[in-house]
């Protein structure tokens, strides 16, 4: 059984949508970046710590761990800590373009309990984000839709009107690279 290392209704659909089954516990870590961490190495290491926390409770099962961050000029955003916070993120995303890294962990259990594969990687999506206006970006945080997404905007919500350009896997943005997941569910014969 593959095992969701994150409570995100979007990972869980994502994964519905591509006819891949799953049972959902959620790893509960310290999403902090680390001092001088890059943001590639950060999503891919916060992925392999989910993972790895779930799969020391479910040793006989597949646990995929997953992290998202979103870079701008330089800057990682993470998840909002308030409408503040949101506000700010929005206006650093206005009008320019910003890297969106998913990185993921497939722990894989082997036998005794010991594991005998685990595998990480991360995806790169660019996104470009229109002009926002104060008042857009006043309503949008009114919504609350931001405060719980990294970069506080949800591509496949109401900010989909201020996006009219990707360059990478839609569903990566969304909060999980579903095609990199099954590419390495495959090659890990699982």
């Amino acid at each position: 059984m593959l095992i969701l290392a994150s409570a995100s209704p979007r990972r869980q659909d994502l994964l519905r949508s591509a006819g891949i089954e799953f049972a959902v516990q959620p790893a509960d870590v310290d999403e902090t970046p680390l001092a001088g961490e890059g943001a590639r190495e950060c999503a891919e290491r916060l992925a392999r710590e989910k993972a790895l926390k779930v799969a020391q409770s479910r040793p006989d099962d597949v646990v995929l761990g997953a992290d998202t961050v979103v870079v701008v000029k330089g800057e990682m955003l993470a998840k909002p800590v308030d409408p503040a916070d949101a506000a700010r993120m929005l206006r650093m995303l206005s009008g320019r373009e910003h890297q969106v890294i998913t990185g993921v962990c497939i722990v894989q259990p082997g036998s005794s309990g010991q594991r005998s594969a685990e595998r990480t990687a991360s995806e790169m999506t660019l996104v470009t984000i229109n002009e926002l206006s104060e008042d857009e970006i006043r309503e949008y945080v009114a919504t609350g839709e931001p405060m719980d997404k990294a970069g506080a905007y949800a591509i496949q919500g109401i900010a989909s009107r201020w996006i009219p350009r990707i360059e990478g896997d839609y569903s990566n943005v969304v909060g999980l690279p579903v095609a990199l997941v099954y590419r390495m569910l495959r090659e890990m014969r699982l």
